[in-house]
Parts: C-alpha cells; structure tokens; sequence
C-alpha cells in the first residue's frame, strides 16, 4: 500500500489545482484542456509501464540516477541526480508548499495574518520531521494523509455528479472559444501537465526498501498512475465546467473558484481545505522519496559521504539537506515560473530516463519480459521529447533555465573527479 499511496501522494500536488486555470488562458477551450489531461494520462501510463519494465532489472533505490549510471555512464547519472536535486524535488516541494500555503490561508482567514511563506516552509518541515524519525512512521503517517485525501476528492466528485444528475447544477456557457487548433499553446500546455503526471514513477526511488521490488514496484506504479488519471479526469471536469470559462482563465485558484460556484462560500472553504491536505501529501511523499536519491549518490561515492543511507534508518543528512534547499527555493521562487521550468526539465529527464531501456536491450542483451515493450517506452519518449521541443521553441526560456540545471550537473561530477584524480 505504501508504494502506491507514494505514487498518488507525489502526483497529486499543486499541479492539478492550478495547471488548468493557466491552460485554459492559453487554449481558450475547455475541450482542448481536458484533451491535454487526458493525453497527459496516456503518457503517463506509457512512462509507469516503462519505469516497471526498469525496475524489473535493477530492483535498488535511486531513480533517474540509478537507471541513468548504470546504462549510460556515470556523468548522465550525476546530471539525472542534480536534477532531482534541483527540480525533481526541491522545486517541486517548493511549488506544492507554497500552494499548500496559499490554499491553507484561503481556507482558514486566521493564518492569512501569518507571514509570507511561513505556512509553506511549516509544511516542509513538518514532511521533514515525520520522516526523520523511524521509516514505518512516516510511512504510517503519509499513507493516512495520502487516504483523507483519496477519500475527500472522491467526495466532492460525487457530490458535483449527484447535483448535475438533480438538475441543481447545469454546465456553464462555454463563453470564449478558439476554433483553431495551437500546437504550441497544447505542448505548453501538456507541459505543465505532465508536472502533475510526473509522480508516476515515485516508487522506484525507495525500491531497495521494498519487500519483493520486482513484484510491487511496477504494480504500484500502474495502479496508483491509472486511480490518479482517473480524478484527475474527474476533478478537471468539475473545475472546468462549473464556473464561467472567463472566471477561472489565467486563475491559479481555479479549483476554489470553480468550488464557490458550485456550493457556496462554505463549499469553496472546505474544498481548499481538502486541497491543503492534498498539497501537504505530496510535500511529505516528495520529502520521503527524493532524500534516497541523494543516498544512493552518497553510497556511489559521487556525493558526499555525509549523505549516505544506513540500513534500518532513513538517509537523515540527505533529509534535511531536502527540506533546507526546498525552504531556499520558497522564498525565492513564484509558482507560474517554477510551473513551466520544472514541467520541461522533469519531461526530459524522464524520457532520457525510459530511453535507457533500449541501451540495456541493446549492449547487454536484457530484453523486457512485457508485452507492452517496446510499444510503450517508444510512444513515452517520442511524445514527450515533441512535445518538450515544441514548448521550448514557444519559450526558450525554459530551455536555458534546464541547461543551465544540466551544466551545474556536469561541473559537479567533472569537479569530483578532479579532485579524485
């Protein structure tokens, strides 16, 4: 259970409460929204059957960098890591804790006097703290948050299905509508999306932890990736077709909007309640799964030893290392910019990451052992990399910033051997 409560807590995140709103700015039609999450899904699922297919051969802890070092070569790894570092997990946690704090005051008025990103930093430390302590507990705590959540967004899905089979709710006027087809405006889109998608693979970061990793590891991948695409499908057709097209256009806050125009202020408070709990899970699972990253580094000797994971103890060092750089980020970050840099930069990490597939078919004769290969891993890649050009063509800016990540990445591990050497 807890390898697929990971999956779900780390793909619903602050993504999905505020992609649509930007989405649908750039698209101008609520079709072509719910077209993108539903492509997004797709791809998701294709890149969970890949990452089983992976985790089937090598079984450790370790992600990106696990697959990327041991196929390619230990350059690609270390960049893969610094990723994770930079965007897989400290911007990511910095995004959803800052939402979770946006959501947090907008629920409950009283907070709204605290002082800026001292409830997103709050929560960062709170992830922290719960997993510092034994592996079982936080695990026991964040399957409990992870389940509030399930539970309540299922909730508010049904009641918006039960008021629109009454006749108490009607699908709003579609208001503006772009007739044409924007390749560009539908990658950038899609880009943002498959930031939400992206905790499809959240299991093999604490593979080495898990029982039979060969077993559970890819089925927790595919179930907790299907449950998400489902209410992610769901819930996107309530935050879309409630309200008025022209309210939520452009709106980070969409899903409250979209709440207070189905039930009310009183609906609108405890929907960003929810979103809270929701935002707050995919805080603590990134905060459980990213810090094993940088202990499998450690333990490969191209991270400091200092990080390294003992057995029977979570990778405490690696922990706060985690949560100090996310608060860093929070501070000096906004959510739309971290939108679209941590949407391109995870997209290509993954699909290099799928790739690797391919080059251990290749050079070392492991075929798949899935009916799904190599189908899957072909479409995962090739629609995600069009997709990620397309968008940085439309923005180039989001293209450098990922440079930028991946040069950092290469100094470090060219550094580290020159001082080896």
């Amino acid at each position: 259970m807890t390898l697929t409560t990971l999956v779900i807590g780390n793909a619903i995140g602050a993504g999905v409460y505020t992609t649509s709103g930007f989405a649908l700015a750039d698209l101008g039609s609520r079709e072509l929204v719910m077209a993108a999450w539903a492509v997004g899904g797709f791809i998701a699922l294709c890149g969970a059957a890949s990452y089983g297919m992976l985790a089937r051969g090598l079984t450790e802890s370790g992600g990106e960098y696990l697959y990327l070092s041991r196929s390619l070569h230990p350059l690609a790894g270390m960049i893969a890591g610094w990723i994770s570092l930079i965007a897989g997990f400290t911007g990511a946690i910095a995004f959803a804790a800052s939402a979770f704090e946006a959501y947090g005051k907008a629920a409950h008025p009283a907070l709204a006097s605290l002082p800026t990103d001292s409830l997103a930093i709050g929560s960062i430390l709170f992830a922290g703290a719960i997993h510092l302590g034994r592996a079982r507990i936080g695990a026991a705590v964040h399957n409990t948050v992870v389940s509030i959540m399930i539970i309540s967004l299922i909730g508010l899905c049904t009641y918006a299905a039960s008021l629109l089979v009454d006749g108490s709710w009607q699908v709003s006027s579609p208001g503006r509508h772009v007739a044409d087809f924007q390749l560009g405006a539908f990658a950038g889109a899609l880009v943002w999306i498959s930031l939400s998608y992206s905790g499809f693979n959240a299991a093999v970061y604490v593979a080495g932890e898990a029982k039979t990793p060969k077993q559970y590891v890819p089925t927790a991948m595919v179930i907790g990736t299907t449950l998400t695409v489902i209410l992610y499908l769901a819930l996107n057709a309530v935050f879309l077709y409630v309200p008025e097209p022209s309210t939520i256009a452009g709106q980070a806050e969409i899903a409250a909007i979209s709440a207070e125009a189905l039930g009310g202020s009183a609906l609108r408070h405890l929907v960003e309640a929810i979103i809270a709990v929701s935002l707050l899970t995919s805080v603590t699972a990134m905060v459980l799964a990213g810090p094993r990253v940088y202990a499998k580094m450690s333990e490969d000797g191209v991270f400091p030893g200092l990080f390294t994971m003992t057995a029977g103890s979570p990778p405490r060092a690696a922990i706060l290392l985690q949560v100090g750089l996310a608060c860093l980020v929070v501070v000096i970050s906004d959510l739309q910019g971290l939108l679209s840099y941590l949407g391109f930069t995870l997209s290509i990490s993954l699909a290099l990451t799928v790739s690797t597939l391919f080059v251990r078919h290749i050079r070392l004769g492991e075929r798949p052992h899935s009916l799904l290969y190599p189908a899957a891993p072909l479409l995962f890649i090739t629609v995600t990399l069009f997709f990620a050009g397309i968008s940085a063509m439309q923005d180039p800016v989001q293209l450098f910033a990922a440079a930028g990540t991946v040069l950092l990445g290469a100094a470090y591990y060219f550094a580290g051997r020159l001082k080896k050497d």
